[in-house]
């Protein structure tokens, strides 16, 4: 096809409309596919877009359901029974869509294995595909045909079929029933973003699945002309359940453009949100509204090329909620019509299917700032000046859930005391696929300990403070690294993801802060310049001295989501892996 054949054949596509033409309902489905059978026999769908943001491909739901139909019969045909794991590289298309939902209709459980990333070569990618294979135990990984060398050595590292979208497609169809749908049977297998070396599996019932995504509707009062948008990878909880699977049981049509896309060309996510004639429903991590901020030149004039004036929810979750970065975006934007009213902080897990809380939309961003003293469980130092946090309200529990903050004996907290965050409620996993042990550490009598930590204010609402995990406790006091990470970032040439801190014992024996910071200076003065800047910095928040390593660009892990890795940071740098700049002392 030349070029002009192929701006002709975009010219005559025609998106799915923002109405549909049956009445909505708000994933009150038994099972998945129930929900997928009643979107079909309506108007809306998938619409894929290119690198640029333009139309390249309509995908009505009525046609997903088709293709998922054939699918599940192929599967049958390669020997795939209910129960049985059908891994699949999760690419955002058609291929990816169809197959997925046609494992559900076989009554298999489909499992989302991320893309290969720009970071961590060959050979890393390999090894993380391996990993969950092992894991999952697939009767076979499904993958791109651009990835096929790759894919195709993982599978056969665990035992397991690899076979092409190509070649699944030119696959024979079982003339065959499919097993009946059962609401409490598992509908598919997600790993959590930092699930690489020791995975968690998280088993998800069609029941549980319909009630969280109820909860999305209810939660983000979607109605008409509302529409999705997009860049969010199908491999994540955010980008699976509330960006492929919700639209479909919610009657939403959806714009995409694949995550590779916006890494290089984040604005076109804002052209799509310009040209929907209708509202907008559109989710991110802190970082995906941070970079369109730095893309945007104080001199561009933001209200010629876009208008977000009709973005009726703009998501934020699967990260901490920075208030900068909101209000930096909001500067940005705001001659092109975005309102602060617009942001939509939410909670959630994978653990939880997705949604744990939401704020109510309208609300936008509210911030509490917090003494450090809270933070740190100890009397604060009155020879210093006293510091506080600005702390995000991720908004109140999603229809179905409860919350509960509980300190380390096990007790409820009254409001405004941090401890750690529980949930219970319909949505809550079935556990930790083959892990009894790690699911019965985690879950206590339909209660779900997430891990993080955080507090509720008397209206219910939660503020999320940090993960458990990630606290640093030095001589009894919690410092917590988002503190350290922010506070470095303020100096000149950071950004996001710049910084992992953590702590390590020092040659006395001692617990310290540590400090990993990619570094783009290359003269060897002013790298020990940079050193002493960002030790001083540490110092001002912790009142330590800390260790400060440069690493080179690009050095610093991330999980499958992008999302920086302190935990594999920290094992990286001590166990050798992460080599560091050599200075002066």
């Amino acid at each position: 096809m030349t070029v002009l054949d192929a701006v002709a054949a975009q010219a005559t596509l025609v998106p799915t409309p923002n109405v549909d033409s049956q009445p909505r309902r708000y994933a009150d489905f038994d099972t998945f596919c129930d929900a997928l059978d009643y979107a079909a026999k309506g108007v809306l769908g998938f619409n894929f877009h290119d690198p640029r943001g333009n139309l390249a491909r309509v995908y009505p739901y009525s046609e997903l359901r088709d293709d998922a139909l054939v699918a599940a019969r192929k599967l049958i045909a390669l020997g795939v029974a209910p129960g049985d794991r059908v891994a699949l590289v999760a690419e955002t298309g058609p291929d990816f869509a169809a197959i997925f939902c046609g494992a559900m209709y076989a009554g298999a459980w489909p499992v989302p294995l991320p893309l290969p990333t720009s970071f961590g070569g060959k050979e890393n990618y390999i090894d993380q595909l391996a990993v969950q294979l092992g894991s999952s135990d697939p009767m076979m990984l499904i993958y791109p045909d651009e990835i096929a060398e790759m894919a195709a050595a993982a599978a056969a590292r665990q035992g397991c079929n690899g076979i092409s979208w190509s070649e699944f497609h030119a696959g024979i169809a079982a003339d065959t029933a499919l097993p009946t749908p059962d609401p409490d049977a598992i509908s598919y297998l997600q790993y959590s973003s930092g699930s690489t070396r020791f995975p968690h599996g998280v088993a998800v019932t069609h029941r549980a699945l319909l009630a969280n995504l109820a909860g999305h509707s209810h939660g983000m009062k979607i109605a008409d002309p509302d529409r999705a948008v997009s860049w969010l990878p199908w491999y994540h909880d955010m980008g699976l359940v509330g960006c492929f699977l919700s639209p479909i049981a919610n009657g939403v049509s959806v714009d995409y453009i694949k995550t590779e896309d916006f890494a290089r060309r984040p604005l076109a996510w804002l052209d799509m949100i310009s040209r929907n004639p209708g509202t907008t429903l559109s989710y991110s991590p802190t970082f995906g509204y941070d970079i369109c901020a730095r893309r945007i030149s104080s001199q561009t004039n933001v209200a010629d090329r876009f208008d977000l004036s009709r973005w009726r929810v703009a998501g934020n979750g699967a990260d901490m909620i920075r208030p900068d970065v909101m209000q930096n975006f909001v500067n940005a934007f705001a001659e092109a019509g975005f309102r602060a009213d617009a942001f939509l902080p939410s909670y959630g897990l994978a653990e939880a299917t997705l949604g744990v809380t939401i704020m109510p939309p309208g609300e936008g961003i509210r911030v509490e700032l917090v003494a450090e003293e809270r933070l740190s469980g100890t009397p604060r130092d009155l020879s210093r000046p006293a510091r506080y946090r600005a702390m995000v309200n991720c908004g109140v529990p999603v229809l179905g859930m409860e919350l509960a903050i509980r300190g380390e004996a096990g007790n409820d907290l009254p409001h405004h005391h941090i401890g750690k965050v529980w949930c219970k409620g319909s949505s809550v996993m079935h556990s930790y696929f083959r892990d009894p042990d790690s699911t019965a550490a985690c879950m206590v009598d339909g209660w779900l300990d997430t891990g993080d930590m955080g507090y509720v204010d008397e209206g219910g609402y939660l503020f999320i403070v940090g993960r458990a995990k990630d606290m640093i406790i030095i001589n009894g006091k919690n410092h917590w690294p988002q503190d350290i990470e922010w506070a470095v970032e303020q100096l000149p040439g950071f950004h996001q993801g710049d910084i992992a801190a953590f702590s390590v014992e020092t040659e006395s024996g001692e617990e310290a802060p540590a400090v990993l910071v990619h570094c783009r200076v290359s003269d060897p003065a002013e790298r020990i310049k940079l050193r002493d800047q960002i030790r001083d910095k540490v110092r001002s928040i912790t009142g330590m001295n800390c260790v400060v390593e440069l690493v080179p660009p690009r050095t610093l892990p991330r999980t499958s989501s992008g999302k920086l890795s302190r935990a594999k940071a920290k094992k990286q740098y001590l166990a050798g892996e992460i080599a560091p700049y050599r200075l002066a002392a």
